[in-house]
């Protein structure tokens, strides 16, 4: 019989509101370098490097994130099946989707694996966490259901607990989960030794999945069934039929399938798991410094002590503070008590209920063809950078409201304007006038650079009717 393939399937939703300013709706936390040069999803696959009989990943996110997830895992040399969830229903379903498409893509001989991973964690401890899915291997080759425990350091109100039940080879049988406790309860949980904290990490057979959201959940499987069979390709994403997968019932892999089954095992996980679920958590996972201070960017700092201290980009400089939680980026700066850490979801509610455009997209948004960034604005005028891959394009589009002018920084431009071709270099420029078509492109092998001075009426990024584009939007 052949070994099983074991597929990562990543799941790379998720708004990460705590972490804003850094953290947006169109940019969340799973795609931050927050603890060294690769972003928390890259580092989601790297440190499965060396378990064996690893196949091609899954990730699952949405519309939104699509081209992130796509150049993130091509930054890191790793080919993905992309899914496209049309409508967000938990992670029962989204699982289900990635089983499915496993199962049609491997075969039944054996089944393959699933390792089941939110994108946006830290483990530091890579050797401790493949040993613990080693030990969850058997067991879930044997139809089992796998899930990962973190061993608790401290009595945590912020997560959910597992309590374990009578032991197996490696792990336990899994006896129930439990909600947040209170105080209290969550110390005596640490006290008993019998319970783990809910890392939401699975490792289960991809039918044994499947069969179990049968039992329990009927409608998730039928659902999510019609949503994969009407999938629809485009480009390098897998698109699910949008009614099917809509109609799902949007429940949790906990609430659908873990809770229910009598199948359940839990693997001890002590790796120096974290989810990095607000800005206080980065200075529990080793990048403390001086004073007790956690610094990443251009930070100085005279008489701080406890404090959390990010810059992107601009310096950041504190003089005589302490147990503070400052964040500076171009377009927003976040000052907190490091005690007050959670809060900053509430404070982000009250933006996005202001209609403030901060919360949604950062200061350089990604797209397919490259990034623009802000660098000015103000009445009827606003000035962009604009980067441009080698070979790619953006849309044949016009503006109603705005005309455009580009001077070439770095590389080489071809620029369509009306019925004109132009192609320009270094120190060179062209004009836009409002309601033209244009289109522009890097025909060179290095980076397109130029910048941006649009003038107009309405400066909106919603003012663009595209004729033809390369990626479907």
């Amino acid at each position: 019989m052949n070994s099983p393939v074991i597929r990562p399937v990543v799941l790379c939703g998720g708004s990460g509101t705590r972490l804003w300013p850094l953290s947006r709706t169109h940019h969340p936390k799973q795609f931050l370098r927050l603890v060294d040069d690769f972003s928390l999803l890259q580092n989601t696959l790297r440190r499965l490097d060396g378990l064996p009989g690893l196949g091609l990943a899954i990730a699952v996110g949405n519309e939104h994130h699509r081209f992130l997830v796509a150049e993130q895992f091509l930054e890191i040399g790793l080919p993905a099946d992309i899914l496209l969830e049309p409508a967000a229903r938990n992670t029962a379903p989204a699982v289900a989707a990635a089983a499915l498409q496993a199962l049609c893509e491997d075969g039944e001989n054996p089944p393959p694996l699933l390792l089941v991973l939110p994108s946006d964690h830290v483990i530091t401890q890579v050797a401790a966490f493949q040993d613990a899915v080693r030990a969850a291997i058997p067991h879930a080759q044997a139809g089992a259901l796998v899930t990962f425990g973190v061993v608790p350091d401290r009595p945590e109100t912020g997560y959910g607990y597992i309590r374990r039940g009578a032991p197996l080879v490696g792990g336990y049988a899994l006896e129930r989960f439990v909600e947040k406790p209170d105080p209290q309860t969550a110390q005596a949980y640490l006290d008993s030794g019998e319970y783990f904290w809910n890392s939401g990490m699975f490792l289960f057979r991809a039918d044994a999945y499947l069969a179990a959201l049968d039992q329990f959940a009927p409608a998730i499987h039928a659902c999510v069934a019609t949503a994969v069979a009407s999938a629809r390709r485009d480009l390098d994403f897998l698109r699910l039929d949008p009614v099917a997968f809509a109609a799902s019932p949007a429940n949790s892999i906990d609430y659908a399938v873990m809770e229910r089954t009598t199948r359940g095992v839990v693997i001890p996980l002590d790796a120096g798991w974290n989810d990095i679920g607000a800005w206080d958590a980065l200075a529990s996972i080793g990048q403390v410094g001086a004073n007790g201070n956690t610094q990443r960017g251009d930070v100085h700092s005279v008489d701080t002590r406890d404090c959390v201290l990010f810059s992107e980009g601009r310096l950041l400089a504190t003089v005589g503070v302490d147990h503070l939680i400052v964040i500076a980026t171009p377009d927003a700066v976040l000052v907190a008590d490091r005690s007050k850490a959670q809060a900053v979801k509430m404070l982000v509610d009250e933006l996005k209920g202001a209609a403030r455009c901060e919360t949604e997209v950062r200061h350089v948004v990604h797209r397919p063809w490259g990034s623009y960034e802000g660098v000015a604005h103000g009445p009827r005028y606003q000035v962009k950078r604009i980067l441009v891959k080698p070979g790619a394009r953006l849309s044949l589009q016009k503006h109603h409201h705005r005309a455009e002018h580009w001077v070439v920084v770095k590389g080489t431009a071809r620029i369509t304007c009306g019925d004109e071709t132009l192609l320009l270099s270094e120190n060179q420029s062209s004009y836009i006038p409002l309601g033209v078509l244009h289109r522009l492109e890097n025909p060179g092998k290095i980076d397109l650079e130029i910048v941006e001075v649009q003038s107009g009426s309405y400066l909106g990024e919603d003012d663009i009717v595209r004729l033809e584009d390369n990626y479907g939007r």
